[in-house]
C-alpha cells in the first residue's frame, strides 16, 4: 500500500511539473524577465531590505527548442527554465515582460541581447553588489543587458543606503560582507525595482 502511495506521488508531481513547463514554454518568450524567490542563503536578506517576496531574477532566451534563463549565481550562465524553476521556493516564478516588445526587441537586438552573453558568462556573482562589471550580481546582470542593448533602463537604479537595512538579518549579512565599512552610496538595482518598472507588464 505505502508503495502504491509512493509512486502514486511521483507521478502526480511529474504530472504537475510536465504542465508548469509546458504553460510556461506556451507563454514566455524571448527577453522576457523571470523572477522567484531563492533558495539561497542571503534571499532572506534581500526580501526584508527590497520588501519583496522577490529575491532572484534573470532573462529568458531560446535555444533551438529549449528554453534557458541568462542568471547570475556563480558563474554567470544559462540555467535550463525547468531547472531554473524547479530551484525557487515552491517552484513559483512570475514573469514580466516590455509593454512594447514587439517593436523594441527585434530580431536584431535579441541577438545583440545574446551576443552580450560572451561578456558576461562565466564572471562570479558578486557578493557586495559593486556597480563595477567585475564580478555581478542577478538584477545587475539584467539591467545592464537590456541597457545596453535596448538603451532602456529597466528599473530605477538605487543607493544601498535607500534600502531598509534595520532588520537583524539585513544586519548580520551586511556585517558578513562589509564588516564596519558599508558602502552606503554604491548604486544598486534590485528585483523588485526591476519587476515594479513601468516599462514592463506581468504575463502569468
Amino acid at each position: 500500500m505505502k508503495t502504491k502511495l509512493v509512486i502514486v506521488f511521483l507521478l502526480l508531481v511529474g504530472i504537475t511539473g510536465y504542465a508548469v513547463n509546458r504553460m510556461s514554454h506556451h507563454k514566455i518568450k524571448d527577453g522576457d524577465i523571470i523572477f522567484q524567490t531563492s533558495s539561497s542563503g542571503q534571499s532572506k536578506a534581500i526580501q526584508l531590505a527590497t520588501h519583496s517576496k522577490y529575491s532572484h531574477c534573470g532573462i529568458v532566451y531560446k535555444k533551438g527548442n529549449e528554453l534557458f534563463v541568462f542568471e547570475a549565481v556563480g558563474p554567470v550562465k544559462l540555467t535550463p527554465l525547468s531547472k531554473w524553476i524547479a530551484r525557487g521556493e515552491g517552484g513559483k516564478f512570475e514573469i514580466r515582460r516590455l509593454k512594447k516588445r514587439e517593436q523594441i526587441l527585434t530580431p536584431a537586438v535579441l541577438e545583440k541581447m545574446k551576443q552580450v552573453e560572451d561578456r558576461f558568462a562565466g564572471k562570479h556573482y558578486d557578493i557586495y553588489f559593486d556597480w563595477s562589471d567585475d564580478n555581478i550580481y542577478c538584477s545587475e546582470l539584467v539591467w545592464k543587458v537590456y541597457k545596453e542593448t535596448t538603451g532602456l533602463e529597466v528599473g530605477q537604479l538605487e543607493k544601498l543606503r535607500n534600502f531598509d537595512l534595520s532588520s537583524e538579518a539585513v544586519k548580520q549579512k551586511m556585517k558578513e560582507r562589509y564588516g564596519d565599512h558599508i558602502p552606503l552610496d554604491e548604486n544598486v538595482i534590485s528585483p523588485v525595482s526591476i519587476y515594479n518598472s513601468e516599462l514592463l507588464k506581468r504575463v502569468n
